[in-house]
Formats: structure tokens, C-alpha cells, sequence
């Protein structure tokens, strides 16, 4: 027996989000229907509503990260059941009251962590960790620069890498985020409005440079973020809030230093079970042990959806924004 939901759909490339009511199926083999708790709101969504990656087909459910309550199964599946406390990540589907998802793409939260935290922060904690744990394993001594310090990634990997030893420098656009991202764990902030980073990251680090740069924005930071990094360091380019970046010469890497770089995402590090399952227990750890501190700063109901999208595209929230049913 199918049964109704309202979701935010997307109809096409950069249209506005229409909350319509959806028929939900039954689950089939493999699969699970859930009740969502909350869902979180993060530029994968933009990227997807803009027609910018792999997912854009339309018309499309947003939603990349949230959590709620297993209501049935389909056959075969023993990893949940009904009633578990579960979340997930890196799949559409959760701009909904109901959502069907395969059962191998979830995972139970642990006690001690309540569903909204949960819901927001998957996509964004295990971005954190592989960033800061894979594509570049910082270790006590690493210096990095975070661009978009005081965002939903960037609040958690601030805490992350300082918990972890690092000097952590980061960028953010006004003096209320300078003092948010100075709160998590950077013991630099840069105003990327006002000051010049390059010449403020020199002077930090005495002239030598960081070992690595995560940059989110894109565009707007490319190249000057280059002229940061230490010889043979490392750039990690793994959004682009700002535009995608244009007129990418490899050779560069070569003049600026034998720089490393990798165009990474979240997919690729959990594509199998067992890697799904450690990077969400280490975020769950981290969590639960106080070292990392989710900020859910901005909520709004399903039905403000696009408005929610509007003001995260347009740099006007801060932390973890997450949509309610």
C-alpha cells in the first residue's frame, strides 16, 4: 500500500522548489522506508538543483544528508529494523516526510545523540573526516588553511583538526563568523572581504606556507589559494560555492611548488559498507566524546525549502541549517 508525502521537488535546472504531495511505496527487497526527523541543507543540494553534477536529473527530490525512524523493511534486510534511530548521507530523497532509501546506505545513531544533531551533520561530519583523515591525514604539527571557516563543514573540521593537533587557520566573510569559526578550534581567522589571505597566511606561518588547503568556495579563491601551500603541500579543491574554476592549467602545480591536488567527494569514500560504517562511527565518536560540537544554527519547515536553499547559496547562515517535516 503506497502512502502520501509532501516533498520538495525540484522540476528543472535552477527552478524554484514546488512542495507536492508523492506517492511512497512500499519498500522493496533491500530497501527501507523511513520517517524523517529532520534533513539537512548543504550545497550538494545546490549543486544538484543547478544541474552541476551527475544527480541533476529532474524532475528530483533534494536532500543529501538526514536521519528519522525506521518504519518498515523490505525483504532481506537485517542491517535495521523497525523503530531503529538511523541516518545517512550522500543519496537525494530527503526533502520529505517519507522517504524510501536502500537499507546498506544507513546507519543507526547511537544513544547519546539526538535525531536532529544527527540528521545535520552526517553529510558535513563525514566530509569533515575524510578530508582531514584520507585525502589528507593531518597529524599533530600539520598547519592548514580551512576557506569558509565558520560553514557547516567548516565548524566541524576547525574542531576536528584541532583536536587533532593541528595549527588551524581559516578564512570566513564577516566579524560575527570570524568570531564563530574562532570559537571551533581556528586559532586564525582571516576576514576574506577585507584582508589579503595569501600575505596573512605568509606572515602566520612565517613565510613557509601550509601543508594543505581545503577550499570549498572555488572560483573566488583560486589561484591565491596555491600561493599558500608549503612546496610539494597540498590542495584539496572539494567544492565551489562560488563557480566552478575556470581555466585550470595543470602546470601550475609544477610552478607553484610540485603542489599535490585531488578533486574529491564524499561518495568515493564511502562507496562500501565497511568504509560507510567507520567514517560514521569515527564522526559519531567525536561527537558523542564532546570534541567535535554540532551547531544546528538555522532551522525552517519543509515548506520553506527554497527559501532555506536561498539563504545558504547566498552566505547568510552559519554551522548546520536543517529542514523540519
Amino acid at each position: 500500500m503506497t502512502i502520501k508525502s509532501r516533498a520538495a521537488v525540484a522540476f528543472g535546472p535552477n527552478q524554484p522548489l514546488q512542495i507536492v504531495e508523492v506517492d511512497v511505496a512500499p519498500p522493496k527487497a533491500g530497501e527501507v522506508l523511513i520517517r524523517i526527523v529532520a534533513t539537512g541543507v548543504c550545497h550538494t543540494d545546490a549543486y544538484t538543483l543547478s544541474g552541476e553534477d551527475s544527480e541533476g536529473v529532474f524532475p528530483c527530490i533534494l536532500g543529501h544528508e538526514g536521519g528519522g525512524i525506521v518504519e518498515a523493511v523490505g525483504e532481506g534486510v537485517d542491517l535495521v529494523a523497525p523503530g531503529d534511530r538511523v541516518a545517512y548521507a550522500a543519496t537525494l530523497g530527503g526533502y520529505a516526510e517519507v522517504r524510501l532509501i536502500e537499507a546498506d546506505r544507513l546507519v543507526k545513531v547511537p544513544d547519546g545523540i539526538d535525531d536532529k544533531t544527527a540528521a545535520g551533520m552526517m553529510l558535513k561530519g563525514m566530509t569533515a573526516r575524510y578530508l582531514l583523515r584520507r585525502t589528507f591525514n593531518v597529524t599533530p604539527g600539520t598547519t592548514i588553511l580551512f576557506h569558509a571557516a565558520a560553514g557547516g563543514v567548516g565548524l566541524i573540521a576547525g574542531q576536528w583538526a584541532k583536536h587533532l593537533g593541528a595549527t588551524v587557520i581559516g578564512t570566513a566573510g564577516s566579524p560575527d563568523k570570524m568570531e564563530l569559526a574562532r570559537a571551533h578550534g581556528y586559532d586564525h581567522v582571516i576576514n576574506s572581504r577585507t584582508e589579503n589571505f595569501v600575505e596573512r597566511v605568509k606572515e602566520i606561518t612565517g613565510g613557509k606556507g601550509v601543508d594543505v588547503v581545503y577550499d570549498s568556495v572555488g572560483q573566488d579563491t583560486y589561484p591565491a589559494s596555491l600561493d599558500c601551500i608549503r612546496r610539494l603541500g597540498t590542495w584539496v579543491p572539494f567544492g565551489q560555492s562560488s563557480g566552478p574554476i575556470r581555466n585550470f592549467d595543470l602546470q601550475i602545480l609544477n610552478q607553484k611548488g610540485g603542489i599535490f591536488t585531488t578533486r574529491p567527494t564524499l561518495v568515493h569514500y564511502v562507496a562500501e559498507r565497511s568504509e560507510l560504517e567507520e567514517t560514521a562511527a569515527d564522526l559519531f565518536d567525536v561527537v558523542a566524546s564532546g570534541a567535535v560540537k554540532i551547531r544546528i544554527n538555522q532551522e525552517y519547515p519543509l515548506k520553506e525549502a527554497g527559501r532555506a536553499q536561498t539563504d545558504l547559496e547566498g552566505r547568510k547562515t552559519t554551522g548546520t541549517t536543517v529542514l523540519i517535516p
